[in-house]
């Protein structure tokens, strides 16, 4: 039985990779990371609802360092704390329309990211530290580029 983190999303949702399970890497949740988890999903159920409750598919959350280091995350990953996930809506519309959804509403996040034309990062902040509400896109080739933008 799925352990709920909220009404939408699991704590198995938020761990599972298919990465991992190939390379039999365990990325289990301590205590401490399963508490950032509950973060997210809190912005991943505000984003769902913003996006007029459609559902949100989830593509990477939680990921330990060795199933990071393997996939090539960065090494500051906010992954890596259990604060951030990657997903798509496509009930809503394109990756871009659901990031521009996000960064026009008044939701607070560390980070939202329109990552490679592919995929929607929303990272949370630590408890205590203050959401830098930060807005990037990146896409093969150009690096990290200030705000939410098309493709060239």
């Amino acid at each position: 039985m799925p352990t709920q983190l909220s009404p939408h999303f699991s704590l198995e949702e938020l761990t599972f990779s298919q990465t991992a399970a190939r390379q039999g890497i365990d990325n289990t949740a301590s205590p401490q990371i399963a508490a950032n988890l509950v973060l997210v999903v809190g912005i991943l159920e505000d984003i769902r609802s913003l996006l007029g409750d459609v559902p949100l598919h989830i593509s990477s959350g939680y990921r330990c360092p060795a199933l990071n280091t393997l996939i090539g995350g960065s090494r500051t990953s906010a992954h890596m704390n259990g604060l951030a996930a990657d997903f798509t809506a496509p009930d809503f519309g394109s990756v871009l329309e659901v990031a521009q959804a996000i960064a026009a509403s008044g939701l607070v996040f560390d980070q939202l990211i329109h990552e490679y034309g592919t995929w929607v990062h929303v990272g949370m902040a630590a408890s205590g530290v203050t959401p830098r509400r930060q807005l990037l896109t990146i896409f093969k080739g150009t690096g990290y580029m200030p705000g939410i933008l098309a493709a060239q």
